[in-house]
């Protein structure tokens, strides 16, 4: 939740990115700091507020999940309004605040924008994440409008494709169990989304001035026999555990209304093509 520019494991590979020497600034800044932003957002256009921390199993939901993504977002938005330079900010959610609503999700149910999950569910359902993301953004809804603040959030599913950083994150570890035969999950179905994606999804609600509301970036069904295939051209002898006596068969064959992302001009990359490419990322930075 804080992070240091000296802290060289952590941000070397920001500095490597063409351009980085000449045009990236790194400040220090803590989620849970108030005001602590200020520096980095001081004369911005535009700020993209992307932190919040994953976890699915936590020991103290509160402190770990839900006080980072609730007042980190707030202390940022906070800061934006104080800075009058800044015109929009951008609010990574997630397709977690969709996936806990009042209602079943199955093969008949169809998620759009207009798709919250409900904290009464996540709470009764200890999908402490899910919950985090949700009250998030619901505190930044509310916020903005009380505020009169541009703000249009960004809603992606789990995430994969080539990584930047030295370290392994949640949703790349996804991968990596599955190349170790695992089923992270215990799923028959998946959404993967790939991460170019994702972040010129991001780009294309800031540069269009007409981007507005929530945008769902998700892709469509994989099964875990299709993944299976595909790395198979990797690691010739896997085998993922695709079922058990508890196996999940309905939880992500819901279907997804992408049609406001794609009106940003975004092309989905074929899930086989992000998978691949997440291998090569992998095994070039020696992390499979």
């Amino acid at each position: 939740m804080c992070v240091s520019p000296e802290d060289q494991k952590k941000t070397d590979h920001l500095l490597t990115l063409d351009g980085a020497r000449e045009r990236l600034q790194l400040f220090k800044a803590s989620l849970l700091e108030e005001g602590s932003f200020e520096h980095a957002i001081d004369g911005c256009d535009a700020v993209f507020h992307t932190a919040s921390p994953v976890k699915i199993i936590a020991t103290d939901p509160q402190a770990e999940l839900i006080e980072p993504a609730v007042k980190g977002t707030i202390n940022v938005l906070t800061t934006c309004t104080k800075v009058s330079s800044v015109k929009r900010v951008i609010l990574t959610s997630s397709m977690a605040t969709l996936l806990s609503p009042n209602f079943p999700l199955g093969p008949n149910v169809l998620l759009d924008e207009t798709t919250f999950s409900d904290p009464s569910v996540c709470e009764e359902e200890k999908q402490w994440y899910i919950l985090s993301k949700t009250l998030a953004e619901n505190a930044a809804w509310t916020f903005a409008k009380d505020n009169n603040l541009d703000l249009v959030v960004m809603n992606p599913g789990l995430v994969i494709g080539p990584v930047l950083q030295p370290t392994i994150n949640f949703s790349v570890d996804v991968v990596i169990d599955f190349i170790k035969g695992k089923n992270t999950f215990n799923r028959k179905h998946h959404r993967l989304v790939d991460v170019r994606d994702v972040a010129l999804a991001h780009i294309k609600a800031l540069e269009t001035p007409s981007a507005n509301g929530r945008y769902i970036i998700d892709a469509p069904i994989v099964t875990t026999e299709e993944i299976e295939k595909i790395l198979r051209e990797f690691f010739p002898d896997l085998c993922i555990a695709h079922e058990n006596e508890d196996i999940d068969l309905n939880s992500m064959a819901y279907e997804v209304n992408v049609e406001k992302v794609k009106s940003l001009g975004i092309e989905f990359t074929p899930t086989e093509t992000s998978l691949r490419d997440t291998v090569l990322s992998l095994k070039e930075k020696h992390l499979v």
